[in-house]
């Protein structure tokens, strides 16, 4: 006799249900008081747990304050001596943190800024210690929410000294962000923890530490409101054996004969049951265990179950440890147990044969529906017959089956469709073979195959050797990502290459395991093209700019050459005459040979720098004098200032030596004063200068180039390559300045002055301080 599958898993579920009942019931009625201590036991482990991922939630704004202190520490701010400044950025660092209890930098000197939540007469209270003149001050300030001062005071007996806490001494010893044990904070007399950074001046000495404060009394709160049966409590032990968190928040701080406060020892605390509980373990060089720790002890003729639990975690070293009288779990269980024990071998018998019945009549109409189901899927029976009796749920059921076979069916043909006659190429590629499954007819003439062909090969024979496949088909189908979007080589069919846009999409099972991927392609070539010929055109019109730019610089030195060689020739002409005449005096003609002598060292200066200004060719970079650089570049510009009537004034200060192309630079300096000079000249300005400005900064060398002409209008794209305010520019000098100044590591940008002159800056990485200074101003064309 076969029965159906409906009446097995009815008996089966009727008779384990009926001897899992039994079996449990008769354990319970021979081990009962066992069991019941294991449940204790389990509860207690739940606590611990419990207060184990609350203790962990914590951890989360402790790194998140780890991580401030580790920022504040490389803040600007907090290295300078600006105070207020300084005060005012941890009260916003303390305003949008609600977690954290207090922010503070201390210092080297003895000077404190602390910034703590106040109970009033403001919500927020500052502490500034300042030492000045040798007289040391404590200001304390209560501000309101949006920073305004409310009382301010000075405590003459506030004797309170940065350096001598366990925060500052630790973080100055190991010079790195560090987190403290538990402590009694000194101010608000309430346990926390404190992550404190050290800050560095610009020599690598610690300057001071900032740190931030984080209470743990709510963690205290926490295990007051724990239900651990009637009487039971869990507490929180430091690896020193400090209790740093209890139900009773008042037992776990004494006070110090200085007036300070700690917490209290496990041996010491006035909890006499925890004390006998776990007093043993403040004997212990650290309180830790590797795994969950249960005992039994007796304290007054009761009692009491105990757990002791592994430390949280390395950053939070502390245990948690749970103690309960016995008899809150099993004295009325106890006294229950046989009449339990019976009534529940009554249910059980009772719940199997209910359930045997209830089973088998659950099962037909689903048997039922599954006969149909069979009936459908070989064609014997149409889906739109109407159903047999069975349950409105199975009848929706068929109603969305039917529904979504016809939408398969539909997507699936309009699918087909698209695929076939998409303007753009388009495959279905294997998962991990990378075999073409699909394809359509346009990316087989993309490639000059027919569809039948293409069909034999896969993506790895149709790519380019040195363009990657998808990894999709490298990994055997099993990938995190679902789509790629590249640009690649294909090769077709004749050996011409081509250049595609590819995009992938991966299928997934349910699994997440990948089927097949569909790939579109448009076929880039001429893009690609048309981008080289663009990128050729940029060369070109790049090297005859540089090309003009020696041009005028030449033009520059054949007119400011001319006049000393102009005044050699006349005083060498005088020198001729006077002596054929015999009419001149030896201190006459001493004095045309040294103003001879003058014009021709006048002109080897010249030539010199010249031959400094492009000894160096364009690509080779080394360190150079800057300061030597703008001198050689005035020199040059000099006679072009001069002809248009305008001033030009350099500033230097000690200038630090720069690494990169001098002659790149150069050519940077010689746009922009050439640039600054037109402008001038082109204006009507009753102030006709230029002013060239270098200075040293924290990150290097930064130039400026001030004129008075007329400036740009707002929105002009000075930048832009081919846009130009000159009526025969290319538009390529600054575009060209703003690559040479990006390849050396710097910055290129127009920013008007103070007054609204047009200025242009640069910057540029400095190599290394120089050994002296030297100042030169106002030098004048």
């Amino acid at each position: 006799m076969k029965f159906s599958l409906g009446m097995i898993l009815a008996l089966c579920l009727a008779g384990l249900q009926f001897v899992a009942v039994t079996i449990v019931v008769f354990s319970s009625f021979l081990t009962s008081e066992r069991v019941l201590l294991d449940h204790a036991r389990d509860l207690l482990s739940d606590v611990g747990n419990n207060t184990i991922a609350h203790s962990i939630g914590f951890l989360k704004p402790a790194k998140g304050a780890a991580e401030l202190a580790t920022r504040l520490a490389e803040n600007r701010v907090i290295s300078s001596d600006d105070r207020m400044q300084l005060e005012k950025l941890l009260f916003q660092q303390l305003q949008i943190s609600p977690q954290f209890s207090g922010l503070f930098y201390g210092d080297e000197q003895g000077d404190f800024v602390y910034v703590m939540r106040s109970s009033g007469p403001g919500p927020f209270r500052t502490k500034v210690i300042s030492h000045i003149d040798g007289l040391r001050t404590v200001d304390l300030i209560w501000r309101g929410d949006d920073h305004e001062v409310i009382e301010t005071r000075v405590d003459p007996t506030d004797l309170y000294d940065p350096r001598n806490r366990l925060w500052y001494i630790d973080a100055r010893a190991k010079k790195q962000s560090i987190w403290t044990d538990p402590y009694i904070f000194f101010t608000s007399q309430q346990p926390g923890i404190t992550a404190a950074s050290p800050v560095f001046n610009a020599s690598g000495d610690i300057r001071g530490i900032v740190g931030v404060d984080i209470g743990i009394h709510a963690i205290s709160e926490f295990l007051s409101r724990l239900q651990i049966g009637e009487s039971g409590k869990a507490l929180i032990l430091n690896q020193n054996g400090d209790v740093i968190a209890h139900p009773d928040k008042t037992l776990i701080r004494k006070e110090n004969p200085d007036g300070t406060f700690r917490f209290v020892n496990i041996g010491e605390i006035e909890d006499p049951v925890a004390r006998a509980a776990f007093g043993h373990l403040g004997a212990r060089e650290q309180v830790s265990v590797e795994e969950e720790v249960s005992s039994r002890f007796n304290y007054e003729g009761a009692t009491y179950v105990s757990m002791v639990m592994p430390i949280i975690s390395q950053e939070l070293p502390w245990t948690i440890a749970v103690y309960a009288p016995e008899s809150d779990f099993t004295g009325e269980i106890k006294n229950n147990r046989t009449q339990n024990v019976w009534i529940a071998a009554f249910i059980a018998l009772m719940t199997g044969v209910f359930g045997l019945v209830l089973a088998n009549y659950i099962h037909k109409p689903v048997r039922a529906f599954a006969v149909r189901a069979s009936l459908v899927s070989q064609g014997e029976v149409s889906a739109s017959d109407p159903l047999p009796k069975t349950y409105r749920e199975l009848e929706r059921a068929n109603e969305t089956l039917v529904e979504a076979i016809a939408e398969r069916k539909i997507s699936e043909a309009e699918f087909g469709r698209t695929f076939d006659l998409a303007s753009r190429g388009m495959a279905q590629i294997q998962a991990g073979t990378g075999k073409f499954i699909r394809v359509n007819s346009k990316f087989a003439a993309m490639l000059g195959y027919s569809e039948t062909e293409i069909l034999q090969l896969s993506a790895h024979d149709i790519s380019h050797p040195d363009d990657p496949v998808s990894a999709f088909f490298f990994e055997e189908g099993e990938h995190e990502k679902s789509g790629y979007l590249h640009e690649k080589r294909l090769l077709c069919k004749d050996g011409d290459i081509i250049w595609v846009s590819e995009n992938v999409i991966v299928i997934r099972d349910d699994g997440g395991k990948s089927l097949h991927a569909v790939v579109t392609v448009d076929d880039i070539t001429e893009r690609k093209a048309a981008e080289r010929e663009i990128q050729q055109l940029h060369w070109d019109l790049s090297h005859s700019a540089r090309v003009n730019v020696m041009g005028q610089m030449a033009t520059s030195l054949a007119h400011e050459l001319n006049q000393p060689l102009l005044a050699i020739t006349q005083n060498m002409d005088a020198a001729l005459y006077a002596l054929e005449n015999k009419a001149v005096k030896p201190e006459d003609l001493r004095a045309v040979l040294r103003e001879t002598d003058r014009h021709a060292h006048r002109a080897g200066d010249i030539i010199k720098a010249l031959r400094g200004f492009v000894k160096k060719d364009g690509v080779e970079k080394a360190d150079f004098d800057f300061e030597e650089l703008l001198e050689q570049t005035l020199h040059l510009m000099r006679s072009e200032a001069r002809d248009k009537g305008i001033k030009i004034s350099i500033q230097a200060h000690g200038l630090d030596p720069v690494y990169g192309s001098r002659v790149q630079i150069a050519q940077v300096l010689m746009n922009l004063l050439r640039n600054a000079i037109e402008a001038v000249a082109e204006s009507q300005a009753l102030k006709r200068e230029v002013v060239l400005k270098a200075e040293n900064t924290e990150t290097g060398v930064q130039i400026s180039v001030t004129d008075t002409g007329p400036g740009f209008d707002e929105g002009a794209n000075l930048f832009e390559q081919f846009e130009t305010t000159k009526d025969d520019g290319m538009g390529l000098g600054l575009s060209i300045c703003r690559t040479i100044v990006e390849a050396h590591g710097g910055k290129l940008w127009y920013e008007p002055d103070a007054q609204g002159m047009a200025r242009f800056l640069f910057s540029l990485p400095a190599l290394a301080p120089k050994p002296n200074t030297m100042r030169r101003e106002d030098v004048r064309a």
